[in-house]
């Protein structure tokens, strides 16, 4: 069932969720697939619709990469990237929602695979494959290819009272995962892991965001 939500109120609203998803409520796969119709009606690089999109709903595939993701958020914890590295420099306001963050990765990492739905975006190409760096265009033109159509799907979900947060974490066991999904590892990249839900409650909040003039340049930096 649909939420009753205005366009700007989806856009606003989609937040990363995961101390509210509600891991003991099914996910029919007719839903699912009704939010990846919309997700495949985003824009790709020369119309190559080049994605996949691997399902993963069997609970020991869920377990083996639940376990993966759990080791590997514990030296995510300690890279100079990291949410927690990041919370050092904010401001006070800006550390609480930063603590928060932090707080609830720490239990999606111990909870993954409660998840009854995990969603791994994938595009045609790699750009590990040849011999030396790729340059910039490249890049943009594989995940500009993908990503739209992951967050398409992302608000087609909170639409229907589905939460949703992108972690990139499995990547660090990118090979391990495609092994164990059969995905071909070296024709296609996985873009993300995203674990869906029904989320306890549907109201969410727009996030605190750094002042847009801090942001946008007009035709100079």
């Amino acid at each position: 069932m649909k939420l009753n939500l205005s366009a700007d109120e989806v856009l606003s609203t989609t937040r990363a969720v995961r101390k509210r998803l509600d891991f003991d409520k099914p996910v029919p796969l007719d839903v699912i697939h009704e939010c990846l119709e919309y997700a495949i009606q985003a824009p790709t690089g020369s119309n190559a619709q080049g994605w996949q999109f691997v399902i993963v709903t069997d609970p020991d595939k869920r377990a083996k990469i639940g376990e993966l993701y759990r080791e590997r958020f514990a030296a995510y914890r300690k890279m100079p990237q990291s949410a927690h590295a990041i919370a050092e420099g904010r401001g006070e306001a800006d550390r609480a929602q930063q603590d928060r963050v932090i707080d609830s990765a720490e239990y999606l990492a111990e909870n993954l695979a409660k998840a009854p739905v995990f969603l791994i975006p994938c595009i045609a190409g790699r750009l590990d494959a040849g011999p030396g760096p790729m340059p910039n265009i490249m890049g943009a033109s594989l995940y500009g290819s993908i990503i739209p159509a992951a967050w398409s799907f992302m608000l087609a979900a909170r639409e229907r009272g589905l939460g949703t947060a992108w972690t990139t974490i499995h990547l660090m066991d990118e090979k391990i995962v495609a092994d164990l999904l059969g995905i071909p590892f070296d024709e296609v990249t996985q873009i993300a892991l995203i674990p869906v839900a029904y989320t306890k409650g549907t109201e969410f909040k727009r996030a605190r965001r750094l002042p847009l003039e801090q942001l946008v340049h007009v035709d100079q930096w």
